[in-house]
């Protein structure tokens, strides 16, 4: 039977963002809300992210022509773009047949609550933070903004693109730390519980990168198997500080 799925997957979270910084500042000086200006979509890397970015980027040119993605899809958050840019301009060129900016790997939406600390949750929004202590982030869902539910409906249709577009390739994913998990909820088969103990356990590292190999051993079409979880080598390899800074608001690890 034809293969369905892709020959390799890598999902990757982007480097450290201005908000990533601005939201720690925040928490430190126990502020209720994130001083930063730009649209979340418009917020770009740090130094130090770009930083990170580059060693992504040059991780990925030791990989062999063969064994370099052949596809890019990334979020069009300025961040995330930067951070596929990266790489793009590292690997090989010739081996590419598809680079996308695809909306549907955007950061959740955070509606009303957006800029706001946990404590800025707290204080202007006292019902909203009792109900989201009480339903849990997986479901969840802020006014003007999105459960991870609502996340996972978008990726649905992302990996509807893949398995028919995209079959047989190497595609690399960059988007953000829910849109890693998420893709990780529906690759693995995760239920709520799975998927938020995984959340729990640790925040997705800024450029770590997820893969997935495809084995025709598994199933009757054979499936797509972790291979790496959260690595950070090249980011290490490279001496540069690996971060896992929580995307804004801070949500809940409970």
């Amino acid at each position: 039977m034809e293969q369905k799925w892709p020959q390799q997957i890598w999902i990757v979270r982007h480097g450290q963002s201005a908000g990533n910084v601005a939201r720690d500042a925040a928490e430190a000086e126990q502020q209720l809300s994130i001083a930063i200006a730009e649209r979340d979509v418009d917020v770009p890397l740090s130094s130090l992210g770009a930083r990170q970015a580059q060693a992504l980027g040059d991780w990925f040119a030791t990989l062999p022509p063969e064994q370099q993605p052949t596809v890019v899809l990334y979020s069009p958050y300025v961040r995330a773009q930067q951070t596929a840019q990266a790489v793009l301009a590292r690997i090989d060129a010739d081996s590419l047949n598809s680079v996308v900016a695809d909306e549907r790997l955007r950061e959740k939406e955070f509606g009303i609550l957006d800029r706001l600390t946990a404590r800025g949750i707290a204080s202007k929004y006292p019902e909203l933070h009792e109900q989201r202590q009480h339903v849990g982030k997986f479901y969840f869902r802020p006014p003007g903004g999105e459960s991870w539910c609502d996340v996972i409906l978008r990726l649905r249709s992302v990996l509807d693109t893949i398995t028919r577009e995209y079959r047989g390739e190497r595609v690399l994913i960059v988007g953000h730390q829910v849109i890693v998990n998420c893709l990780r909820y529906l690759l693995e088969r995760c239920d709520e519980q799975a998927i938020l103990a995984i959340d729990k356990a640790a925040d997705v590292p800024n450029c770590g990168i997820t893969s997935y190999a495809f084995n025709p051993a598994l199933g009757r079409q054979g499936k797509l198997q972790l291979d790496l979880c959260n690595f950070v080598a090249p980011l290490e390899a490279a001496g540069t500080p690996v971060t896992a800074q929580p995307d804004m608001p801070a949500a809940p690890k409970s």
